[in-house]
């Protein structure tokens, strides 16, 4: 077989397909761009049959899991066009020998600002003041009694000290907080304070989360972790809602533990039409888009497409997530 032919690169939606055949262009000599003809798993399974390099779905609704995997005989690295790889089945394709890459980095300025952003938004009540006037209401003392207050001297807990968690933990302390940081690992050169998680939660007057999503992760902050926040405690979720479950936040809303919740994601996604956290008062919803700025999605097509450069020039890729070694080779 001749090993100098066109690489078959599987590029999932999302992404269009005139976006990545636009990314691509500089690699026209090496590499064959297809799309799934249909956006759903006997699509993408088809579509795996003779695929050697995939781009994930940053959605996570075609999941690369064990069938996938299965269905790919050629396949030979995938890039996920993000940071969380929790729609690949990590076990089976390192099993398979298949590296697996992220965007570590790429989108961490644009995602620790939206937690700053939200953060503030909690803190003087923006979201509800705007609410109140949209509907008619000059709500000028009831914004008052709602306990407005500034951000500067707040204790700002970070769980996860990754590239979003270290970026959110230099932009609060820039605005004069308190930051502490937890994560699986201590990390030498954080400016942050290091706690113990418990430790961290009961002196977090913000709690920022920030960790992927994984086995070990899941479910971490439950109700009785919410329980020894401070009262009235903030909660911004940047990372993903396994880590910390919808009806717990509920709960702690309900009972004035967390005086606030910003979210940009949720144990599923969409959010359903009438999930209760869209009626409630106090929590600030987003689309899981808090990454998607402009800079940062050109920083991950950069990325991503270096990445698929080096494969198949035969240098090593970055940011392999699995432990594989990052030279890709044909099957």
């Amino acid at each position: 077989m001749d090993d100098r032919r066109p690489w078959r690169v599987l590029a999932l939606p999302p992404l269009g397909e005139n976006i990545i055949r636009g990314m691509f262009a500089p690699l026209s000599e090496a590499v064959e761009v297809s799309v799934p003809a249909t956006r759903d798993v006997p699509g993408l399974h088809a579509a795996l049959a003779d695929a050697e390099l995939v781009v994930g779905d940053f959605t996570g609704a075609l999941a690369l899991d064990g069938a996938a995997v299965r269905a790919a005989p050629r396949l030979a690295f995938v890039q996920m066009p993000q940071v969380g790889v929790d729609s690949c089945d990590l076990d089976a394709l390192t099993g398979a020998g298949v590296p697996v890459a992220n965007t570590a980095g790429a989108n961490a300025r644009s995602v620790a600002e939206w937690a700053v952003g939200a953060a503030f938004a909690l803190c003087r009540q923006l979201a509800w003041g705007d609410r109140r006037m949209r509907a008619g209401e000059w709500s000028q003392s009831a914004l008052l009694g709602r306990g407005t207050r500034e951000i500067h001297s707040r204790r700002v807990g970070v769980l996860g000290h990754g590239a979003i968690g270290a970026e959110a933990a230099g932009l609060f302390a820039a605005l004069g907080c308190a930051v502490s940081y937890w994560s699986r690992s201590r990390r030498p050169d954080a400016s942050a304070t290091y706690r113990e998680l418990d430790d961290l939660l009961a002196t977090s007057d913000i709690l920022v989360l920030a960790l992927p999503l994984t086995p070990e992760t899941a479910g971490l902050i439950g109700p009785e972790r919410l329980a020894t926040l401070p009262p009235g405690a903030l909660l911004i979720n940047v990372a993903r809602g396994g880590i910390v479950p919808d009806e717990a936040v509920l709960a702690a809303l309900d009972s004035g533990r967390l005086g606030g919740a910003a979210l940009d994601v949720f144990e599923d996604e969409p959010l359903g039409v009438d999930h209760p956290l869209r009626r409630h008062e106090n929590v600030l919803l987003s689309p899981h888009v808090a990454g998607a700025t402009l800079e940062a999605q050109l920083n991950i097509v950069s990325l991503v497409r270096d990445n698929v450069a080096a494969a198949v020039a035969g240098r090593p890729v970055r940011n392999v997530v699995n432990g594989v070694e990052p030279l890709v080779r044909r099957r």
